[in-house]
């Protein structure tokens, strides 16, 4: 089982965590000052070409920590799905990126260095923080005229693999060969702007390089683990808990959580387009099985009180459904108890009878037969509140999130 990202809250609790964040910013404000991001000169000189070390320095903290990351996932000592990464919204990204290029150039700043400008005492820095956090508070004051632009084009969790229909290690692999390649041309752009000799590399910059692209080759060849490969790394515990009935939820439980307005209840029926037709509960996504796993990727985002719950007609369909939602560390996933016949025997008493009952001929049938494709307009899709009374044992155990919620510039 892959053992990072490490869980800082529980390992160090609540405060421990907090020291550990301030030594990781700390020592990340101390390397943009060693290699002079706090000097809004050397900074807007990017823009010029007369000195790149922006796209060097920052290009080279990408590539490094991008193969390791993508290496470290492939030898499984690292769970990808558990890193944030944040969701792309096209145009308002285009925009966003374009007032912050301007104010880039016009500042010598991005919010990240400007606080390492501050940290040492530079005037046009504290400025700078001064107008970042006037910009803050005018864009939270105004945010709701724009909010539909803001929210739009959301494209989820879009990566460059997803732009390319190309692998992981195919994508890791180009983008060092490439970045190094420009690095090269960096030097060379640099020494003809300045009209001076192009300066002589250290020697260890070469077999650092080749290290570089090794690891990135490495990376490629082993591939990045499957669903399949994911599920067999926590299929002791996971396994587990099926065996104990630990996730399959009673009817009256998860009843009474899509009747909690503090929960989310995300209801994903992946039973066949018929069988959901003729009933299902009333805000269920239908979703077939084969597309558990793509949607797993989106799932990703809800909220943190969110509460997954699978359901076939019984309990097959809907295990396969959530070992898949496992495999891809899904927080919070669970079992709908006997699936929707179960429901149905619990909820529908007064509005199907014996008459209404099919021969089992084969598992994960639907138990019942309805006269027309009623959807969620049975009286049962949606029981009565009398209803939660039903005694349960509870299952759900809110898991919190293990990825950051948020990302920054350097």
């Amino acid at each position: 089982m892959a053992s990072f990202p490490l869980p800082l809250a529980e390992l160090f609790g609540h405060w421990g965590s907090y020291a550990v964040y301030a030594v990781i910013g700390i020592a990340f404000g101390m390397t943009l000052e060693s290699a002079g991001f706090g000097n809004s000169k050397l900074l807007a000189a990017q823009f010029y070409f007369k000195d790149m070390r922006v796209f060097k320095v920052m290009f080279t903290a990408i590539i490094v920590a991008m193969t390791l990351v993508f290496l470290s996932s492939s030898l499984g000592l690292l769970d990808y799905n558990l890193i944030w990464v944040p969701p792309t919204y096209l145009w308002p990204g285009i925009v966003g990126g374009l007032i912050m290029g301007v104010g880039f150039i016009v500042g010598g700043f991005c919010p990240g260095t400007s606080l390492v400008g501050l940290a040492t005492g530079k005037i046009d820095a504290v400025m700078f923080v001064i107008g970042v956090l006037f910009g803050i508070f005018m864009f939270g004051e105004t945010v709701g005229n724009f909010a539909t632009f803001f929210d739009s084009s959301d494209m989820g969790r879009f990566t460059l693999p997803e732009l390319f229909n190309a692998s992981y290690g195919v994508v890791v692999l180009s983008i060092v060969v490439v970045a190094l390649a420009l690095f090269v041309v960096a030097e060379k752009v640099e020494a003809m702007v300045n009209e001076r000799p192009q300066q002589v590399l250290p020697g260890w910059s070469k077999p650092a390089a080749g290290a570089l692209v090794a690891l990135a080759a490495v990376a490629l060849v082993i591939g990045q683990p499957s669903n399949a490969d994911r599920w067999q790394a926590i299929e002791a515990e996971a396994q587990a808990k099926l065996n104990n009935r630990e996730v399959q939820i009673a009817p009256a439980e998860l009843l009474k959580y899509i009747d909690d307005t503090k929960i989310k209840i995300v209801l994903l029926d992946v039973r066949d387009e018929r069988d959901y037709n003729q009933f299902h509960i009333r805000g269920a996504l239908h979703l077939p099985l084969e597309k558990v796993q793509e949607k797993a990727r989106e799932l990703q985002f809800e909220l943190a009180n969110t509460v997954f719950v699978t359901m076939s007609n019984d309990e097959a369909a809907a295990t396969e459904a959530w070992k898949i939602l496992k495999a891809e560390s899904l927080p919070n996933a669970y079992i709908l108890e006997g699936g929707i016949n179960n429901w149905l025997n619990t909820y529908a008493a007064e509005s199907l009878g014996e008459d209404d009952r099919v021969a089992m001929k084969q598992p994960d049938q639907l138990a019942y037969k309805f006269n027309a494709a009623t959807g969620s307009r049975h009286p049962a899709a949606e029981p009565s509140p009398h209803f939660l009374n039903l005694k349960y044992e509870p299952k759900v155990i809110l898991e919190l999130k293990r990825a950051p919620t948020s990302g920054g510039c350097g």
